[in-house]
């Protein structure tokens, strides 16, 4: 998830790649994505941007306007500026690439007046972000802590009677309204370097922390701290590792990663998704990577997770040639074991209409033998015609003497 760095870096990408560039026309939303539609409309206009914490501000100006307050501006014509507030979600980012190189989850788009036309679009794969047109920041959310430091950290201490500091320090970490642009990783860096038990209770670990930041400047790359006797506290950590991240230049962490530069990000890490640290969900079920103990606030289901075994480029590309070989063999057995299905099936086929034949033959040949039976048979059973004419007349004598015999036994009588 994008968060405060990444936020800030992004804003740096359109401003380098906007400077000097005029953009033109409608500014066109895709139809899936539920931000609502931006009205601006202009013939010749520039872009530029700023970043708070996990929100990013585009700022659009005619170019007759270009080179006038805001509020001047606002004054003469309200429809010759316009502020899109952006929240990047789970996978917001920004590119500047030619109209046919366009990303597919490409849904807010600025088009320049130059041909051929170049783009700066809004990419989110997975859709969590959102995007409207307002010049204010979110209300519920705090000072930037990298760059409001002072306002920051006394929006912290002077809120320490919120019962919000009742909870674990690990998730009061990602309460935007205390620590805006603070996220999964730099709460990870932050309670790992500075050796606090992820649930431990928040008002515990902050109070008796002054108001005025100790004297410790951020970590640049390769530089060593001069000031050894000042002790750097959880809030000025809070402050120091995103600029760090800033500092390492690149696009800061990309849950993708796919950058050429995300080495330099990942060599950076020293917990989070490091080797052997621990892992345990919290009570808003994200996962707090973590070395030592634990602390007395942990859910009531709380199970420490396996540590963590992280894959090395190397491993990964000899897993995916590994995997890529055996899908291989997988398909050629796949594919030697369909063609002998298939000769199998040819071979019964051929057999079945071969006994068919026969099984027709055979039945051919006992219709005629059948046939044959029955002309014998009707020869051998056919009467001769003179031998029933002799037998009707025997029959017929013998009927006329019974009946000679009994008129003479009643003359007797």
């Amino acid at each position: 998830m994008p968060e405060g760095p990444e936020l800030h870096l992004a804003s740096r990408f359109v401003n380098k790649c906007c400077k000097g560039t005029v953009f033109s026309g409608n500014i066109v939303k895709s139809e899936v994505h539920k931000s609502e539609e931006i009205k601006f409309k202009s013939d010749a206009y520039t872009i530029s941007a700023t970043s708070r914490g996990k929100e990013l501000q585009l700022f659009l100006s005619s170019v007759q306007d270009d080179k006038k307050s805001a509020k001047k501006a606002a004054a003469i014509d309200p429809q010759s500026h316009a502020a899109i507030l952006f929240r990047f979600g789970m996978s917001g980012k920004f590119e500047f690439t030619a109209e046919a190189d366009l990303h597919k989850h490409a849904h807010l788009k600025f088009f320049t007046k130059s041909e051929p036309r170049m783009v700066l679009s809004y990419v989110d794969v997975r859709r969590f972000g959102r995007f409207e047109e307002t010049t204010q920041w979110g209300k519920d959310r705090g000072p930037d802590p990298m760059f409001e430091y002072k306002e920051f950290r006394l929006n912290v201490l002077e809120s320490l009677s919120s019962s919000e500091f009742d909870r674990p320090i690990c998730e009061v970490l990602l309460n935007q309204k205390y620590f805006n642009g603070i996220g999964n990783y730099l709460r990870a860096e932050i309670l790992y370097r500075i050796g606090i038990p992820p649930f431990e209770q928040a008002r515990r670990v902050f109070e008796g922390l002054p108001e005025i930041p100790p004297d410790v400047k951020p970590k640049m790359k390769g530089s060593v701290s001069k000031n050894k006797d000042q002790k750097a506290d959880i809030l000025h950590l809070c402050h120091s590792v995103p600029l760090e991240v800033v500092n390492l230049g690149g696009g800061g962490y990309d849950p993708e990663g796919n950058k050429t530069d995300y080495n330099a990000f990942t060599e950076w890490l020293q917990c989070y998704y490091q080797d052997g640290m621990k892992q345990m969900v919290d009570h808003n079920k994200r996962t707090i990577w973590f070395s030592g103990p634990t602390g007395p606030l942990i859910p009531k289901d709380g199970k420490l997770k396996s540590p963590t075994k992280r894959k090395t480029d190397k491993q990964k590309k000899e897993n995916k040639t590994e995997s890529h070989s055996k899908k291989k063999a997988k398909e050629g057995d796949e594919e030697k074991s369909t063609s002998k299905m298939e000769s199998q099936e040819n071979g019964e086929t051929a057999k079945g209409v071969s006994s068919k034949s026969e099984q027709r033959k055979g039945s051919a040949r006992k219709q005629q033998d059948t046939t044959r039976g029955k002309k014998k048979t009707s020869k051998k059973t056919k009467p001769d015609s003179s031998k029933v004419e002799h037998c009707v007349m025997k029959s017929e004598e013998q009927d006329k003497s019974v009946g000679q015999r009994r008129s003479a036994r009643l003359r007797k009588v």
